[in-house]
């Protein structure tokens, strides 16, 4: 029923499929660590700005504005772009503006005292979550931004 030709070839194809499922875990894996720590800079950032502002005399949430000119998309931009190898979208600076304002009007309002204050934050911001671009989905994402 079985030589050994044909039983090593599916042993073969078994450890590929095996490694290529190790290979994803691990891929995305650290994925999850990368978004965790980009997540996780990014709210400290909003954070340090809103509490800036508020040092400097800021008293209305509106007069907050995150443009490709300003220092917290610069910090941000340098963090994760340093290379400047991505365009960042627009969506992103809206959503920034968005989320400084979320952290300075909680800031204010004293909602800082309460350990949990910065899950209604988030909860806002997830919902302003975009879908991931097509070419990130892609297997040649790399060699698909590099040639771009």
């Amino acid at each position: 029923m079985c030589n050994g030709h044909t039983c090593a070839s599916r042993q073969d194809q078994v450890d590929q499929v095996d490694q290529v499922d190790q290979f994803n875990r691990c891929i995305t894996s650290q994925l999850i660590k990368w978004f965790s720590n980009f997540r996780e800079f990014y709210y400290i950032q909003m954070e340090k700005f809103a509490r800036q502002a508020i040092n400097e005399g800021v008293t209305s949430a509106e007069e907050l504005a995150v443009g490709r000119d300003a220092e917290l998309f610069r910090a941000l931009n340098m963090h994760y772009n340093k290379a400047n190898d991505f365009e960042v979208p627009d969506r992103f600076l809206e959503v920034a503006q968005v989320t400084l304002r979320e952290f300075f009007n909680a800031i204010v309002a004293g909602k800082d005292a309460d350990p949990s204050w910065k899950k209604a934050i988030y909860k806002v911001i997830c919902k302003l979550d975009s879908e991931v671009p097509e070419i990130f989905k892609s297997p040649n994402c790399l060699q698909e931004l590099l040639h771009d």
